[in-house]
């Protein structure tokens, strides 16, 4: 099973977590994952590619806008990991055959702060046909610059893991109806 990991981030805490997801998928058997930044990924998902795993940053209760990227990197004086579009620009482009298998991610500043970018691009990727395998799950940073939260890179793994399990049951119940 090929997956692809397309991840956005700002200050690297969101490809910590895409990392550990990639890892987590390729535990399960004949699982390749490839990790990508979203500003490297074609508009045209492969057709060998079996599951896409989808994360960013929350920004403003929901996916970053050039406005918060902007702002997010005027609060750092390192460059930030990803310049480009995000996600949600990524999203709005992208050619996939209805039908295809993702979940999605987000980082989120830990606290009771509404919103999830995760959400939000559940949200999206559903209503233009795309099959949701899991709920959209948030991983916690401290503070806008983090670091992850104690545990989070562990769950993240831990996630990536039942990833693939969704995606192996996914293409099972393909093969089923063949």
């Amino acid at each position: 099973m090929r997956a692809l990991v397309v991840y956005e981030s700002m200050f690297g805490n969101t490809l910590v977590v895409a990392g550990a997801i990639r890892n987590g998928l390729e535990t399960w058997p004949d699982v390749t994952a490839e990790l990508v930044e979203v500003g490297q990924v074609p508009h045209e998902i492969d057709p060998g590619v079996d599951v896409v795993v989808i994360g960013g940053p929350t920004h403003a209760f929901g996916m970053s806008r050039p406005g918060t990227r902007d702002q997010a990197a005027e609060e750092t004086p390192e460059p930030t990991v990803s310049r480009g579009d995000g996600i949600r620009e990524w999203m709005a482009a992208v050619s996939a055959p209805a039908g295809t298998p993702f979940a999605t991610f987000a980082t989120k500043i830990r606290g009771p702060f509404p919103g999830s970018a995760a959400k939000a691009a559940a949200q999206e990727l559903s209503a233009r046909g795309w099959k949701q395998l899991l709920s959209p799950e948030n991983f916690r940073v401290h503070g806008k610059l983090g670091p992850l939260v104690d545990n989070e890179e562990r769950r993240a793994t831990e996630w990536g893991q039942k990833v693939a399990a969704a995606a192996a049951d996914a293409q099972r119940a393909r093969g089923l109806r063949s």
